[in-house]
């Protein structure tokens, strides 16, 4: 063979090695995450996206998933349900995303579940407590969190345990305010009382001589009808929901942030004691970040488990992959908390924890 040929096939067989080294050192696994980085929410999202990626980075850090790094693609869909259904399926398609991961709202995951069944997608760790999302199971719906169900009643029996009577809902008028609605319910049958008045919002000025308030609905929301009660004259105990367990949410609540009960469902943000946060809070000091926020822990929790899931699926992971990974998920320790999967079980962690807002503006067990 000539000599020049020769030399010229070698050359092309570096080039396409180079090429193929190269390719594996930039491949990335891409995870979409359509959320409401504007709006009533977007506080909160912001803090579950700070924490999601303050595990990410870490894992990237050391080299990533199967010698992949994980891209968070995280764009805004206004907290608009049918926004987020435009804004996943473009991340599907074009972006060609392996899962959807920790987006806010239960009408807006209700309106992705058609989309995960047509395109074989799994949606990992939706910020929402919706009973919709576990029961019946989902093949495509991964929780990692409690559901509202859960927090509702564990509300309503504590204030129920410290002799408080007249507890009065205020919802708000979607899946998600019914929904939370019902696990309230559960509390008060448990406790043998009934609301002491049950309103949806948007509505007409209720009675606010009620105790205490069960206030479902988005921090904005909340922050507004807890500034409307007080303005009324009125001293009811506000108690609210996990959704709103962000520092932006005592931020809003402003003067009247302090002693506003808010329902947890991870362990204590800054208790060292508890491994799952303690990782956390050595990640934000190695970040030179403040802390961590109950609604970074949520996105932190939510990230192991994904990156868990990617990791048993194996190089070049696709949506069924993926799902099957995490169907086999098994007493998997995330930190001081145990998460199981399988086929007929896609509900995650079942924790439930009361908090409340001190003078200093922080969440306190």
């Amino acid at each position: 063979m000539h000599p020049h040929r020769l030399g010229w096939r070698h050359g092309l067989a570096a080039l396409a090695m180079t090429a193929i080294a190269t390719t594996q050192a930039t491949a990335q696994i891409r995870i979409g995450q359509p959320s409401g980085f504007t709006g009533s929410v977007a506080a909160g999202v912001k803090e579950n996206t700070d924490g999601a990626r303050l595990y990410l980075d870490a894992v990237n850090a050391k080299g990533g998933v199967n010698g992949q790094k994980i891209e968070l693609v995280s764009v805004d869909d206004q907290f608009d349900p049918a926004k987020t259904l435009a804004l996943a399926t473009e991340l599907i398609d074009t972006q060609r995303v392996v899962a959807l991961f920790l987006n806010r709202g239960t009408p807006h995951a209700q309106a992705l579940l058609p989309l995960l069944a047509e395109r074989k997608v799994p949606l990992v760790a939706p910020s929402t407590g919706a009973m919709v999302l576990h029961k019946p199971v989902n093949p495509w719906v991964f929780n990692v969190r409690a559901t509202y169900q859960r927090e509702a009643a564990r509300a309503v029996e504590h204030l129920a345990g410290l002799g408080v009577t007249r507890i009065a809902v205020l919802q708000t008028d979607d899946s998600f305010g019914a929904d939370s609605a019902a696990g309230a319910n559960a509390g008060f049958e448990k406790a043998g009382l009934k609301p002491h008045w049950l309103e949806t919002f948007p509505r007409d000025k209720p009675d606010f001589t009620a105790q205490a308030v069960v206030f479902i609905g988005s921090a904005g929301n909340v922050a507004a009808g807890t500034l409307a009660i007080r303005a009324a004259g009125s001293s009811a105990q506000i108690v609210t929901l996990s959704n709103n367990a962000s520092d932006g949410f005592i931020k809003q609540l402003g003067a009247h942030a302090r002693g506003v009960v808010v329902t947890q469902v991870f362990p204590n943000e800054r208790s060292v004691a508890h491994p799952l946060s303690k990782e956390a809070m050595d990640l934000a000091k190695a970040k030179s970040l403040p802390g961590v926020s109950p609604a970074m822990m949520e996105g932190f929790a939510a990230a192991k488990v994904l990156v868990e899931g990617l990791r048993r699926a194996g190089p070049n992971p696709t949506g069924p992959k993926l799902r099957d990974a995490l169907e086999g998920i098994a007493n998997f320790d995330i930190g001081g908390m145990r998460l199981s999967y399988s086929a007929t079980e896609h509900s995650g962690l079942d924790f439930a924890d009361l908090s409340i807002i001190d003078g200093s503006g922080k969440f306190r067990r």
